[in-house]
């Protein structure tokens, strides 16, 4: 039989499924109540004698046990683990204790939905993920069952979508004290319960059933329930030794292997990751005989922070300050750089805190780059809003693909056109899933990088975003009409990276420089050759433009690009003579000297930059990934915050001088 239970006008009812027709029983019974030795018959008596005969059609179906008196969601598929681990770097070896008892923890009964009701995202998660698992009901009391005793407890089986937010599981794990809001969100049980004589079963008496789980209609996982390595019965007992397990009670099964989104991930190849679930998607969990789950994903409001308590242990770190100076003030917010030209900055210019601007014509405008996040982006657009309002956007133009200059891109009117160099689109499409940087802030990895990250990374919000990609590429040059201005657009790159454009404003001697211009903080080459950077250093002071907005730190001029360039030509000299006097590239970049330098925020990106020196010199150096390279600027920063503070270097930075009207 197959139990479900609906909702009407006067509240819950239960009935019996027969065909597409529901035969009530009667008001004021409950499934939970029914569960017993009296099921079988009171389900009987609704066939023949219903109360009330509905369409399926007509109704709509909670989970069968809305409120079960405990959920506890096991793990009887150990591949699902194995692959969980091995997705994230690990050999998917376990240890020998998951061979020697079975595993499980307690969900919330009081977030169990239905079986086609929208799903919220857990306040605070970026990492969403879904879970195709099979449930028993228990339906007779009993304790200190054995496996064989436990089957016969079960009073029938139901889908189960255990919703899980993945980034604080991760972070929640290392508490090593068991699950919390990781697994708090919600739980999908339905869409009826089925009694066990209508469901096929394996000569080892383990459910065999086939599964398949969707996203948006396209195919993610699939497999049996055969595989369990640990079978109901043995989960039931082992929970039962000490304890009377409650009809309703409900156990999950785990996950089926594959039918999850964390079992795709790759840590060696996230580009091929479809990405975690969000708001909109639709997600189609089938099981032979259970029928079908269908619900859609919605995003929740933010949590209210929680202020991080003090670590007595903690070494004081030295305090994050730009030593650049600046004829313009540098705070947050927008800020009048030349006639009809602003420069959204956000300081101290570090990883994340990157600046905009806004080019305004005759009723029309332009963007320079979006920011790292969706709130900072939110809040940017409407500190620019006095001046859009008047001229709508028409144009946004990203100058590489980093996300602190692209993450942003969905919050522009759709009337907007987002133009890019060919290179920053190419790197678009084929970089990781925006909220895979959340790694940064959740996963542990070790005692020198984690903190380190989570410092850098810690503070934004990476969850929700869709990477809005160009309507428009170039090659090199373009020159666009923005309200009767001419505005020129110039890849200069790679450099920084793939691709790397300018925006040059010639009627207000305005140069927004992207990522090319890093002011009192370190730049970085992820792309490179160096000799591009410096040959573009060259060409923008060659455009002449008497304000240049960087794409981290204050406002400068031609002197702040000056600056930018020879600590380039100063690393390719340390480089090249710590190569000709035998040292690898680690030795080059922790005994570099900074000179001047030193006191630019983020000073250990030395490491990254030797390291690109040393492959242009030699190209078959190791090839190190970004999490490699930056497990070594964390050992640089850190050996360096052991040491005595050193005095700031000198920064030439100066500003136009203008202050928003």
């Amino acid at each position: 039989m197959r139990f479900v239970t609906y909702a009407s006008a006067d509240g819950d009812r239960t009935g019996v499924l027969n065909g597409e027709l529901i035969h009530a029983l009667p008001e004021g019974t409950s499934l939970l109540g029914l569960l017993g030795p009296a099921l079988r018959q009171a389900g009987e008596r609704a066939l023949t004698e219903p109360a009330d005969v509905v369409a399926l059609t007509d109704v709509t179906l909670k989970s069968p046990i809305p409120r079960p008196p405990s959920i506890r969601d096991c793990l009887c598929f150990l591949d699902h683990l194995r692959a969980c681990r091995k997705a994230v770097g690990d050999t998917g070896a376990l240890e020998p204790v998951w061979y020697e008892i079975p595993a499980f923890y307690f969900a919330n009964p009081a977030t169990v939905i239905g079986p086609y009701d929208d799903v919220p995202i857990s306040p605070g998660s970026a990492w969403f993920d879904f879970e195709l698992e099979i449930a028993a009901v228990i339906g007779t009391a009993g304790r200190d069952l054995t496996p064989e005793q436990a089957e016969g407890h079960i009073a029938g089986y139901t889908l189960f979508c255990d919703w899980s937010a993945r980034d604080l599981q991760g972070l929640e794990s290392q508490l090593k004290i068991g699950q919390a809001k990781g697994k708090d969100g919600a739980s999908t049980l339905g869409p009826w319960l089925v009694t066990p004589d209508e469901l096929p079963f394996g000569p080892d008496g383990r459910l065999a059933l086939q599964v398949r789980a969707e996203v948006n209609g396209e195919p993610v996982g699939a497999g049996r329930t055969d595989s369990m390595d640990w079978s109901f019965g043995e989960v039931i007992s082992y929970a039962s030794r000490g304890v009377e397990l409650q009809p309703g009670d409900v156990f999950g099964s785990g996950t089926v292997p594959g039918c999850c989104l964390a079992e795709h991930l790759d840590f060696g190849d996230l580009a091929a990751f479809r990405g975690w679930l969000k708001d909109g998607d639709v997600v189609s969990l089938r099981a032979e005989g259970l029928g079908e789950v269908r619900q859609t994903v919605r995003a929740s409001a933010p949590p209210p922070p929680l202020a991080a308590r003090p670590d007595p242990a903690a070494k004081p770190r030295r305090p994050r300050v730009n030593p650049a100076a600046s004829a313009l003030p540098y705070a947050k917010g927008l800020h009048q750089v030349g006639d009809g030209v602003w420069a959204w900055l956000l300081p101290d210019g570090g990883y994340g805190w990157s600046n905009a601007g806004l080019v305004a014509g005759d009723g029309a405008s332009l963007l320079v780059d979006t920011l790292y996040d969706l709130p900072l982006t939110a809040e940017m657009l409407s500190g620019m809003r006095p001046v859009t309002d008047r001229n709508p956007l028409s144009h946004a133009v990203l100058t590489h693909a980093n996300g602190d200059h692209t993450h942003g891109g969905q919050l522009l009117p759709a009337s907007t056109r987002v133009i890019a160099a060919e290179g920053t689109a190419h790197e678009m499409r084929t970089e990781m899933a925006p909220e895979l940087t959340a790694a940064l802030q959740v996963m542990d990895l070790g005692p020198t990088l984690t903190p380190y990250l989570r410092d850098r990374f810690g503070r934004f919000d990476f969850g929700g975003i869709r990477l809005r990609t160009p309507d428009q590429t170039f090659d090199r040059r373009l020159t666009l009409d923005v309200g009767g201005r001419e505005v020129h657009l110039i890849d200069l790159g790679p450099a920084h990276t793939e691709a790397d454009t300018v925006v040059h404003v010639p009627d207000a001697g305005v140069l927004f420089a992207g990522d090319l211009l890093f002011i009192g903080c370190t730049p970085i080459v992820w792309s490179g050759p160096i000799a591009n950077w410096i040959a573009a250093c060259d060409a923008m002071i060659g455009l002449g433009a008497s304000t240049v907005v960087p794409g981290h730190g204050p406002v400068t001029d031609a002197d702040g690009i000056r600056a930018v360039r020879d600590y380039f030509r100063h690393i390719v000299e340390q480089a090249d003579s710590a190569y000709a006097n035998g040292l690898d590239f680690q030795e080059a970049a922790f005994g570099a000297d900074l000179a001047e330098y030193t006191g630019w925020l983020d000073a250990e990106r030395v490491v990254v930059n030797i390291y690109r020196r040393y492959r242009e010199i030699h190209p078959d150096q190791p090839v190190l990934d970004r999490f490699a390279l930056f497990a070594l600027m964390a050992e640089w920063d850190s050996r360096r915050q052991s040491c005595a503070p050193r005095s700031a270097g000198r920064v030439v930075s100066r500003g136009a001088g203008f202050e928003p009207s």
